[in-house]
């Protein structure tokens, strides 16, 4: 099983550059996979219930999963029904999936603070 969530805890040093490095590496893997994921249900979604060919399907998925918006007019109240989940399940999935970049970031800002902060002052 793969644990993105291995951080080092305030007691230990920040980890260096290359550690780092590679920790942003499987965090942007991740959100390539989940962004893969939900095109695909986008796509199938579209080609489903609207029978658009792959080329169409792939551009509404992509452009709701965006946040842009659908480019072609829904034609049944089955593929209207769907842009609609998927939109909503489209702006959540990219709060997530950023949620898996901005982590491994973030920690390092704030752990790096802590550990200077910790320098100066005794626990």
């Amino acid at each position: 099983m793969i644990r993105l969530t291995r951080f080092e805890t305030r007691r230990q040093p920040v980890v260096p550059v290359r550690r780092f490095a590679a920790r942003m590496g499987r965090a942007v893997l991740v959100w390539l996979c989940l962004t893969a994921v939900g095109l695909g249900i986008g796509m199938a979604g579209y080609v489903g219930t609207e029978g658009m060919s792959l080329v169409d399907a792939y551009l509404n998925a992509a452009m709701i999963l965006s946040g842009m918006g659908p480019v072609g007019e829904l034609k049944t109240e089955a593929g209207k029904l769907f842009a609609g989940s998927y939109a909503i399940f489209s702006g959540l999935f990219v709060v997530i999936a950023t949620g898996f970049v901005l982590a491994p970031l973030l920690h390092r800002v704030l752990h790096s603070i802590h550990v200077e902060e910790g320098r100066d002052r005794d626990d």
